[in-house]
């Protein structure tokens, strides 16, 4: 990369979804089989190559974040979802939260909301991480536990997976706190 997309600011721009907390729109900067880690550089209107994982995983999901939304990490809400396949790194994904992954890291908390695609079919009746297969869950934690492992001076805790529930206390969290962002930073 880098790509823009059209000029548009994907973080500040494209809604937070269609029925937030529980329906969410979802940038991708990740794909699910890759060590290529994206990020979006809000400034630049750009994905941008962060680095290339150094230890032997690849991402078990998409990865990415919630337009419009400020997390504990001083970052975009993260966002996970299942898929079948890989979508494209820039896509706009329609998904439904469905839980979160609790994660410490260096920089303080760093929640991962675990989500899956409004539209399709494959996932319908997946509305809460107990819908999802425990080796799964248990798969995607193993990744966050041990990507950062050869990155100097990096690491992660993982604290464990809570519900539907309390993933949208998450969302809501981030909602408000990308509203006060906005209005500090609007002048």
């Amino acid at each position: 990369m880098p790509c823009k997309v059209n000029g548009m600011n994907l973080w500040k721009q494209v809604p937070v979804g269609d029925n937030p907390p529980t329906s969410l729109n979802m940038v991708i900067e990740v794909l699910s089989g890759s060590r290529d880690k994206y990020e979006y550089k809000s400034d630049w209107e750009a994905f941008v190559l962060d680095r290339i994982i150094p230890s032997s995983v690849v991402f078990p999901v998409d990865y990415g974040f919630v337009p419009q939304t400020w997390a504990e990490d001083n970052d975009p809400l993260d966002i996970m979802t299942l898929t079948f396949e890989p979508l494209e790194v820039g896509a706009i994904a329609r998904v439904r939260v469905i839980g979160v992954l609790v994660i410490e890291d260096e920089e303080g908390p760093d929640a991962k909301i675990l989500s899956v695609l409004e539209n399709d079919a494959r996932f319908k009746g997946y509305n809460d991480i107990t819908d999802v297969h425990e080796h799964k869950l248990t798969e995607i934690q193993e990744f966050f536990t041990t990507y950062k492992r050869l990155e100097p001076h990096k690491w992660t805790k993982v604290k464990g997976w809570k519900n539907a529930q309390e993933a949208k206390k998450f969302v809501e969290a981030s909602l408000a706190n990308y509203k006060k962002y906005a209005e500090t930073n609007s002048h």
